[in-house]
């Protein structure tokens, strides 16, 4: 029996991760999880159709329960940003027309959640996204890893990151999250807020 189901994206145009992720005890499930590839020769618009088609039927088959997306920002990459913009444009139309919650998460936060570093590099998000949801092996590509990374953020609340139906906050680590950082091994270390563990 699960319990709240997220529908977690990547967004891309080029490449857009999709995955889905159920809370459960002891541990969360993932229920799926791909990658949508789209060339750059392909007309835009069914660029945008083939991300938009996978999504929805995603969402319909796995009956979820909430649309998280990984926000964007336009950079210096402006062209590649403004693509991953529509997508995420077209995860907020999703919501509407199936009438779902969508919440967008910073990469920061999304590192954070999974890792307890805000600025973790892409490997040790796969690890410890492996290590949460008793995969045998990191997920591949990145794009996939990610995506699933979005969902996990989003199931996780204070003090239990199984349990359904609270957003995440800017609270203390999980138990289950702090127990996972300390078997990762270097290189990863749980974020503390300012005056935490500094003798107040």
């Amino acid at each position: 029996m699960f319990g709240r189901i997220v529908l977690g994206v990547d967004p891309g145009l080029a490449r857009c991760g999709i995955a889905v992720v159920a809370a459960g005890r002891p541990r969360p499930s993932q229920l799926h999880a791909e990658v949508v590839a789209t060339g750059a020769d392909t007309p835009h618009g069914q660029r945008l159709h083939a991300v938009h088609r996978a999504i929805e039927a995603t969402l319909v088959r796995h009956d979820v329960d909430v649309l998280a997306v990984e926000r964007v920002f336009i950079n210096a990459q402006a062209r590649t940003g403004i693509g991953a913009a529509q997508v995420v444009g077209l995860v907020h139309l999703l919501g509407a027309v199936h009438d779902l919650p969508v919440v967008e998460y910073t990469p920061s936060q999304v590192k954070a959640a999974v890792t307890g570093v805000g600025d973790a590099a892409k490997d040790q998000v796969g690890y410890m996204v492996a290590h949460l949801l008793g995969l045998d092996a990191p997920p591949t590509p990145a794009d996939r890893a990610d995506a699933l990374a979005v969902a996990l953020c989003d199931l996780q609340q204070p003090g239990d990151l199984q349990q359904p139906g609270v957003r995440n906050q800017p609270a203390g680590l999980p138990p289950r999250l702090a127990a996972a950082l300390a078997d990762a091994g270097p290189g990863l270390a749980p974020i503390r807020r300012p005056g935490e563990g500094r003798g107040r």
